[in-house]
């Protein structure tokens, strides 16, 4: 019968053997049977390539004699009697005789047989005892790489359902091995992005392309408060005839190296927004902007909402109190949001004064010069941030949920705070935050200082100026009179520049516009000083030539000052106009009809510069002609040339009977800048037609 098997499965018409599948063909396992006279009655195809005997050759030989050296036949031959009288099995190891005469130890196991006829026969099943050995040994290395890899690993079948992990994936995912068998890969993965990842292991399946390295982030059940990040590989398992087993997953736990590189990463970035805020806070001594720029800088790379606040008793320059538990009062001075909310409403609009309880968060900020920090903004904590219950209802229905206070402290004196609140970014505020918001609340506390001195210092100096200028009718006899002061916008302190307009006997008009060089109070003092002394020469009706000796003679007792001066005397009863220059800018006359021009005076040097002539010339001034008296910040700048400037300056007087106060406006919107270093004193005069007075008959 075994025989009959052999011969039909060995048919010489069989088709080609096909491709190693599995374990046992990788091993090439063979199968002998024996008779009870230890003849061979089966031999596999594995037979033949391991011994070396075709089924032909070996088919009725005795095995003794094909397979087993003389000095092992004894021992062989016993191991044989003693499996087929008992049925126990053997397992072991012994060398075997192959046909090229060679020894090969073989692993054998041994076994009896019984058929339906009651015969007996041993089957022998043996395999290379090397490559099993080799093929053993792999299998222990991968099974202990497995369990005690640092790296997690998971089998999956072509379903992407679990066959095994290894107890490092259990500890990365917090999922018992027992649980994820079964279960779908999609169901265990903690990332928001999983159909991503499902997908592209499917394809990993279908080309065999390996897909190495994949970045995730999630939150495991194991620990979901905090975010991790895992490196993922998948590998497509086939068997030596490529049959698709499923797929290997690695999982490397790289939530250290996130953690760091994200560390790092938000260390850049506050780096880079001190940087910024270096050059972007404090452009203007501005109080305002520099709380502006402040506000932009914070939002929204800091927090959702930015309030700058500065207390009230600080923005006047008054004495600071000491510190108390007493309310304060704030004005708010920037708001600033990163994306449309009603948190917005809760806050002070800027410019507002705000009284703040000294129980508030912000209060406690000022008094103690220290950040105040809430991670986690409870309902109980509204009362303390918002001014009221309403702006406290606005702010829980913004969802702020975390809020931070930092004081404004320039030169040791604590002047504002700035304020912060989180509604959309989830990030609480920490330590590193209270870190950043401070550099950049005490780089913008400096320049807001800055801003409020020179704005209190300007303010006493342009008041003391405006307090020296003329407040005069614009109409006079025979002339109509418009004029402008502006003090410069780009310098730390006002100048000396004024204009004045003094009444005269016989119902002449004196025009006059000077400007003492220099700037600050001193300067403005020096106009004023100046001026009275105008007005009082003015007032002995001498010619213009005359007063500016006078006022030369005053300017060298005054000390280190120069000024330039414009002296003109207008007699609406002649028509006539004479005018008298100390170094200043020559006037422009505009005729209609004619194009305006610049009047070439004599030349003569500045006031106090000591025993100088000042020469006079007299024109015609016909009704509707204009006469324009100005200083050099009117038309000097630093990038254009005066022969050019004083060209566009002729250039808006083309209309001479343009109303005057729009010709002020057209002249300064015209010829100035914002940032011109500057004072401006602007004075026009158009002559009048004289009314035909009534005369008697005699």
């Amino acid at each position: 019968m075994a025989t009959e098997f052999f011969e039909t499965g060995h048919d010489a018409r069989r088709p080609e053997r096909p491709r190693p599948t599995g374990l046992l063909d990788v091993l090439s396992v063979a199968a002998v049977a024996l008779d009870t006279r230890g003849r061979v009655v089966f031999w596999s195809p594995q037979a033949e390539e391991l011994f070396g005997y075709s089924a032909e050759e070996a088919l009725g030989e005795q095995a003794a004699r094909l397979l087993v050296s003389p000095e092992h036949l004894q021992s062989v031959t016993s191991l044989f009697t003693d499996v087929l009288e008992t049925g126990r099995g053997w397992a072991g190891a012994f060398p075997v005789q192959h046909k090229d005469g060679s020894s090969r130890l073989t692993e054998f196991r041994a076994m009896r047989l019984l058929d339906d006829l009651g015969d007996v026969y041993a089957l022998g099943i043996a395999a290379d005892h090397t490559l099993l050995q080799r093929v053993e040994t792999d299998l222990a290395l991968c099974e202990q790489l497995i369990n005690q890899s640092p790296i997690g690993l998971a089998l999956l079948d072509p379903d992407l359902q679990y066959l095994l992990v290894n107890p490092a994936l259990e500890r990365i995912d917090g999922i018992p091995a027992e649980e994820h068998i079964g279960r779908r890969l999609r169901e265990t993965l903690p990332f928001p992005d999983v159909d991503t990842v499902e997908s592209a292991l499917r394809q990993v399946l279908t080309t065999g392309t390996p897909l190495l390295d994949q970045y995730h982030v999630g939150r495991p059940p194991a620990d979901p408060e905090h975010e991790h990040a895992w490196s993922l590989s998948f590998y497509r398992l086939a068997d030596p005839g490529g049959r698709v087993l499923g797929a290997a997953a690695s999982v490397v736990d790289v939530t250290e190296r996130h953690r760091a590189a994200a560390e790092a990463d938000r260390a850049r970035r506050r780096l880079a927004l001190v940087a910024e805020a270096s050059t972007r806070v404090g452009t203007t001594l501005d109080v305002q902007q520099t709380a502006h720029e402040l506000a932009e800088i914070a939002a929204p790379a800091l927090a959702d909402v930015v309030a700058v606040d500065v207390l009230d008793s600080a923005l006047s320059c008054r004495r600071m109190r000491r510190p108390d538990n007493g309310p304060e009062l704030f004005r708010a001075l920037a708001l600033k949001a990163a994306h449309p909310t009603v948190a917005v409403r809760a806050a002070d609009p800027p410019g507002d004064l705000a009284a703040y309880e000294g129980d508030r968060l912000v209060t406690l900020c000022v008094h103690t010069g220290r950040p105040v920090l809430v991670p986690e903004v409870k309902e109980r904590d509204l009362p303390r941030i918002a001014r009221d219950a309403e702006a406290g209802a606005l702010l829980a229905r913004a969802g702020v949920h975390s809020y931070l206070a930092v004081p404004l402290i320039a030169h040791g004196e604590v002047i504002g705070a700035l304020d912060l609140k989180r509604t959309q970014n989830p990030a609480p505020f920490d330590d590193d935050d209270v870190v950043l918001a401070s550099e950049l609340a005490g780089r913008a506390a400096v320049a807001i200082d800055n801003a409020r001195w020179f704005q209190s210092v300007r303010n006493t100096a342009l008041t003391l100026q405006r307090s020296l200028l003329p407040d005069h009718s614009p109409h006079h006899t025979g002339l109509e009179v418009a004029s402008r002061y502006q003090p410069a916008q780009a310098t730390s302190e006002v100048g000396g520049d004024w204009y004045d307009v003094i009444p005269l006997a016989g119902d002449k008009t004196a025009l006059v516009v000077g400007d003492v060089m220099g700037n600050g109070i001193d300067a403005a003092a020096t106009m004023g000083r100046l001026r009275t002394a105008t007005c009082a020469y003015a007032e002995l009706d001498l010619a213009p030539g005359e007063v500016l000796q006078h006022l030369d003679k005053v300017t060298c007792d005054l000390e280190h000052y120069i000024v330039t001066c414009l002296y003109a005397v207008y007699d609406p009863r002649t028509g006539r106009c004479t005018i008298a220059n100390a170094g200043h800018m020559p006037p422009a006359l505009a005729r209609p009809g004619r194009a305006p021009a610049l009047l070439e005076l004599p030349a003569a040097g500045p006031l106090g510069v000591g025993g100088i002539r000042f020469e006079a010339t007299t024109l015609e001034l016909r009704p509707g002609d204009l006469l324009v008296l100005y200083t050099d910040g009117l038309v000097e700048t630093r990038q254009h040339a005066i022969d050019d400037r004083l060209e566009v300056l002729l250039s808006f007087l083309d209309e001479p009977q343009r109303p005057l106060e729009e010709t002020c406006d057209r002249l300064l919107h015209g010829l100035r800048h914002p940032d011109d270093h500057d004072d401006v004193a602007l004075l026009i005069a158009r002559a009048l037609q004289m009314p035909v007075r009534d005369v008697g008959v005699s």
